[in-house]
């Protein structure tokens, strides 16, 4: 069944697989009105976009539709994973609080994401706003509008809050886990100290131990 003009929340991350940066989670209503909006505009998942085209995408997003946005920080992040211990638990957790931050505001009776793990997961971290909620996992959602515009979000704040921490640190933070991102992990190192690397980082990725 095509779901794209029954109003639901789309909700999608970006971060999850990147050493630097943070988790964002986004979440985003789409309704008849807006799907149609969004699909003319050209919105699609945002690893089909540039950097340029997602950016000024989000900016239209945020104007058409009820979103919420969840920049999970470094420090938060390491801080979540060491509680939870389990990256879907934390997906989930993530997730939850953006479809609920939708509902504090707007109604709606259906959500979709990505397939990341067991849905109970997402459903036992909903609080009671999103408890009646009916939530739905798919493989490839971001083939859903609602999905694709939350995508959207959720890279284009990842993207900025990266430039933030260039700025911030005066270091060029790769994407990814390559060997690149390790010599960026070492001139972070060299001119922080490795303590305050998990300002920057997941550290319980692999690339931490191996810097």
């Amino acid at each position: 069944m095509d779901n794209s003009y029954i109003p639901h929340i789309g909700t999608d991350e970006s971060g999850k697989g990147d050493f630097f940066g943070p988790l964002v989670i986004a979440g985003v209503l789409v309704d008849e009105e807006n799907a149609k909006h969004f699909l003319d505009l050209g919105i699609k998942d945002s690893k089909k976009l540039s950097d340029k085209k997602m950016l000024s995408l989000a900016v239209e997003i945020k104007k058409s539709a009820p979103y919420s946005i969840i920049a999970i920080s470094n420090s938060k992040y390491n801080e979540l994973y060491n509680n939870m211990k389990n990256l879907n638990k934390l997906l989930a957790w993530g997730h939850a609080r953006a479809i609920e931050n939708v509902l504090n505001t707007n109604h709606c009776e259906y959500a979709l994401s990505d397939k990341f793990g067991d849905e109970s997961l997402i459903k036992s971290a909903l609080m009671k706003n999103g408890r009646s909620i009916r939530l739905e996992q798919m493989c490839k959602a971001e083939s859903d509008i609602a999905v694709a515009a939350a995508s959207v979000l959720a890279r284009a704040t990842f993207v900025q809050k990266m430039q933030e921490m260039e700025n911030t640190y005066g270091l060029k933070f790769q994407k990814g886990c390559s060997s690149l991102v390790k010599t960026v992990a070492s001139e972070f190192i060299q001119k922080y100290g490795k303590e305050r690397l998990k300002e920057v980082c997941k550290a319980h990725f692999k690339t931490y131990n191996e810097v």
